[in-house]
């Protein structure tokens, strides 16, 4: 008699390794920043992008370079100031006498992570330039293209729109960032470990500290791993509705985009991955929906003057759908 033939479950192992081992490289310098470092490692196993928004001070920057030196991958850093010009991040094309043409000379923004420190303090002009790139991962210059090496992601970070010399992201570009990821102030208790564990490490820099956990080619072998997750009918239905509220709350003045729904289905099969399940759960979906929704909605502007944020917006949408279980 012929034994049966069962479908091999997807094998998780290496992954979560992986991502073990980046969590506790950065824990050796970042101090009660979990959630912002699970969110930035979902978003690159799910070839996302992200914008880090908080104070300055909050360890935003330094962490994106923690994560970044834990991969073992080509990595920039770009500064936005008020007087970058687009051919400062793409590149520009460079007149060589001797063959008598211009050749590309290309920009920090091709790399395969790439840190935008403080993007919203550049002109919208600079900004336009990142559109094509985030989107598309590749560039157009001169009519001719030039595709980003694999894997790509850009971390973004950003100071609050109410602070001084910033300028407001069009929502086209926000659109393009799978997360956006608030970052609080550090409790007490919190704030007093960071002071410790600074005065420790001595003349030691953060990242002489930390080690590559990952390779950039393992990067996208478990980006094809995770696209093939299992996600249940009614689970992508809970993800459409969920979607489609925002379009018709009577708090919300512009509803999230389809590229909000497949940016919610991708991060939630991350989730999964990274909790070592090879199928989703409504769980992973909102576990997620919060920072894949938060700057892809406008609120009604007579919310914004009564000091409702997005987030409680969006919980609220979620309250009003009945979860799958």
């Amino acid at each position: 008699m012929e034994e049966p033939i069962f479908q091999q479950r997807t094998d998780l192992t290496a992954l979560n390794s992986a991502v073990m081992s980046i969590r506790n490289e950065i824990r050796k310098i970042i101090v009660g920043q979990d959630e912002m470092v699970k969110l930035i490692i979902a978003a690159l196993l799910a070839e996302g992008h992200v914008l880090i928004e908080g104070v300055p001070g909050v360890a935003k920057t330094l962490t994106a370079k923690l994560v970044a030196k834990s991969v073992n991958a080509g990595f920039s850093r770009i500064q936005f100031t008020p007087d970058l010009m687009p051919s400062d991040v793409i590149g520009t094309p460079v007149f060589n006498p001797r063959e008598a043409t211009f050749e590309f000379r290309k920009g920090p923004i091709f790399s395969n992570l790439v840190l935008v420190d403080e993007i919203n303090r550049a002109p919208a002009k600079t900004q336009s330039a990142l559109l094509e790139i985030m989107e598309e991962r590749q560039a157009t210059v001169d009519g001719k293209t030039y595709p980003m090496s694999s894997p790509f992601m850009v971390l973004a970070t950003q100071n609050p729109v109410e602070q001084e010399g910033t300028y407001r992201l069009p929502e086209a570009q926000l659109d393009r960032f799978l997360f956006k990821i608030t970052v609080p102030y550090p409790t007490e208790a919190e704030e007093e470990m960071i002071l410790r564990q600074f005065h420790q490490m001595g003349n030691t820099t953060a990242m002489d500290m930390v080690q590559p956990a990952l390779q950039g080619q393992q990067v996208n072998e478990l980006r094809k791993q995770i696209k093939t997750l299992v996600i249940e009918g009614r689970l992508m239905s809970f993800i459409a509705k969920l979607v489609h509220q925002t379009r018709n709350h009577k708090s919300i003045y512009l509803g999230a985009s389809p590229r909000a729904s497949l940016a919610i289905m991708n991060a939630s099969k991350a989730m999964a991955a990274m909790q070592g399940r090879d199928f989703v759960t409504p769980e992973d979906i909102l576990g997620v929906a919060v920072p894949v929704l938060r700057h892809r909605i406008i609120l009604a502007p007579d919310k914004e003057m009564e000091g409702i944020t997005e987030d409680e917006v969006i919980k609220q949408v979620i309250q009003s759908i009945d979860v799958p279980r």
